[in-house]
């Protein structure tokens, strides 16, 4: 007797649980408790560099990230608002830099403020400032096309309302358009804030005293004092320690929002008029 399409598909999760299960079992009874212990779980390594990781490289990694989150987010409204503007050379601008930021690596972006423009413009930056400008400048061409497709995505009918109650183009966009669009766009900021602290990372090309080390850097050169694993995992639960509050705030904005997301670019017709 031929089973039920429903009758199939508990069958099938069945089977794949079991091969799960399974899986797991076999990895569990193959793998070296006593090796894993030994190098993710020194307790001695742990209690050594834990204080560090915490007062050191978790919060030197908070203040790269707000950096390049903040510098960003300023940068990016302007270009948004050139890209969606009636004026060619803007939108040309605006186009050229999103495009190039977005395509270039975030690694070259920190060579070039790390080592290239000081030797070129004889210019002397702090380590904040070369994380800021760097992040800032590679975060502003994902971020503006954020914003883009957020201002896009109000009811142009709000638009229309504005205008005939005699405001202007730029009061009907400062006052009833970008914050429309702020709110709509919450959920994936707070995304690009999550994969700015990951870039974050990068700084370690540039040369850092210890009291400067963010996460990854501090876990490398601790991995190299102890030849444990150790800071790495610490280091690993450290991120997520800052990623998963992030991302449930993400969501928590997304549902409040009532899970309106942004829409594509060509969604509604709002066009910045210079």
């Amino acid at each position: 007797m031929a089973m039920s399409k429903r009758k199939r598909g508990q069958v099938t999760r069945a089977v794949q649980y079991v091969v799960l299960v399974a899986a797991i079992g076999v990895l569990a009874l193959v793998a070296d408790w006593g090796e894993i212990v030994r190098a993710f779980f020194n307790l001695p390594v742990a209690a050594e560099q834990i204080p560090a990781i915490f007062t050191t490289a978790l919060v030197n990694t908070l203040i790269y990230s707000l950096l390049g989150f903040g510098f960003g987010l300023l940068l990016a409204l302007p270009l948004a608002l050139m890209k969606l503007s009636s004026v060619p050379p803007y939108r040309w601008i605006a186009t050229t830099y999103i495009e190039f930021f977005r395509g270039v690596p975030a690694l070259l972006v920190f060579v070039t403020f790390g080592f290239g423009v000081p030797l070129a413009f004889q210019l002397r930056f702090d380590i904040y400032s070369t994380v800021m400008l760097s992040l800032g400048l590679v975060g502003a061409a994902y971020m503006a096309e954020t914003i883009r497709a957020g201002i896009q995505a109000v009811d142009t009918g709000q638009v229309e309302a504005a205008r005939s109650l005699g405001m202007s183009q730029g009061r009907t966009m400062i006052t009833v358009v970008i914050p429309q669009a702020f709110r709509i766009v919450l959920p994936p900021l707070t995304n690009e804030l999550i994969l700015l602290t990951k870039d974050s990372s990068l700084i370690y090309l540039l040369g850092l005293a210890r009291d400067q080390y963010e996460l990854t850097k501090f876990g490398r050169e601790a991995l190299n004092t102890s030849l444990s694993l150790t800071p790495l995992l610490f280091t690993g639960l450290c991120y997520l320690i800052i990623t998963i509050p992030l991302s449930y705030l993400s969501r928590r904005l997304e549902r409040q929002t009532g899970g309106k997301t942004v829409g594509s670019p060509e969604a509604t017709g709002v066009q910045v008029q210079a």
